[in-house]
């Protein structure tokens, strides 16, 4: 098969399609970043401008302005292609949002006069952000009490990734040809109850159906760990006690028909291996709960018209 089955090895466990990078740690996410809710509009006095709404045709740009700076249509209309979103209503919005943002630190940078230091690979803008939020966004740094504590609290999340010893047929189809998938998994069934009454004939019959370049080895492709495979095979891969699997397994390539010779469960790591993985994922929970109080901040001292955030009632420190 040209390009691979996904699979992670072959070879001996040295080829194959998926990638052979090494499972590195990965640490679950502390926080998550708070977004800014759409709030109610609330309708205007009658000596007031006419009611500032996201629009709601296709010809219409709302009209927003941060401080007395309008937010142009034709900068919407570009920010556009970066805030993909099941309506345009809510495309527009985000769109919106994230140049009202982007205006309130603008103004917020002119106001302090900051002094540009470009770094490499920032333009103007970005190394002015970036001084700006060094400036204003305080994170305290997390000490080792916490991050010993949060190990302790979650002494389960952190093990070395299981090996497992797997031999596979692969059925190849293409993802988008309906009959051709319907085949294949009934071939796929067919083989698993050939290889329940008979189950010495795995090499046999991969060699003969198997469109995997680990057909070579008889299906074998030696050991695999985490990131080695494709998503969607890795998931329930993963699941799988020892033995020939139960039903065939479904990937981006086709049916996988499986056999686990060997499962090896992972082993607990110690704090000293991932104490500067667990300090840095906290230490980025707090920079982002941070910086979103920072921007409600901004948003509660402005006046913004035509679009509703988040904004603190709280006025900017100084």
């Amino acid at each position: 098969m040209s390009g691979g089955c996904g699979c992670g090895g072959g070879n001996g466990g040295s080829g194959g399609c998926g990638s052979s990078k090494n499972a590195e740690l990965s640490v679950p996410e502390v926080v998550d970043i708070a977004q800014f809710e759409a709030l109610p509009v609330e309708p205007a006095a009658a000596e007031d401008a006419p009611v500032q709404l996201i629009a709601s045709s296709e010809q219409e740009w709302p009209i927003i302005s941060v401080n007395g700076v309008s937010i142009t249509p034709e900068a919407m209309a570009q920010e556009l292609q970066y805030h993909p979103a099941e309506s345009r209503e809510e495309a527009v919005y985000l769109a919106a949002r994230a140049l009202v943002i982007r205006e309130l630190l603008q103004q917020r940078i002119a106001e302090l006069g900051l002094a540009l230091e470009i770094g490499a690979g920032e333009n103007e803008e970005e190394a002015a952000t970036r001084l700006l939020l060094e400036r204003e966004v305080h994170v305290p740094q997390c000490d080792e009490e916490t991050s010993l504590r949060y190990y302790e609290n979650n002494r389960g999340r952190f093990h070395s990734a299981p090996l497992l010893a797997v031999r596979h047929i692969l059925l190849e189809c293409a993802p988008d040809d309906v009959e051709a998938r319907s085949l294949a998994h009934a071939q796929a069934e067919i083989l698993l109850q050939r290889l329940e009454d008979f189950p010495g004939s795995f090499a046999e019959l991969a060699v003969k159906y198997s469109a995997c370049p680990s057909k070579a080895q008889g299906g074998s492709l030696g050991q695999i760990s985490k990131g080695q495979t494709v998503p969607e095979l890795e998931r329930q891969l993963f699941t799988l006690a020892p033995g020939l699997a139960s039903k065939p397994l479904e990937s981006r390539y086709g049916w996988h028909v499986v056999s686990v010779d060997q499962r090896i469960e992972g082993m607990p790591l110690p704090y000293e291996v991932v104490s500067t993985a667990i300090r840095t994922q906290l230490q980025q929970g707090v920079w982002q709960k941070a910086l979103v109080q920072y921007l409600q901040t901004l948003i509660g001292a402005a006046d913004i018209r035509g679009i509703h955030l988040q904004g603190a009632d709280s006025p900017l420190v100084q």
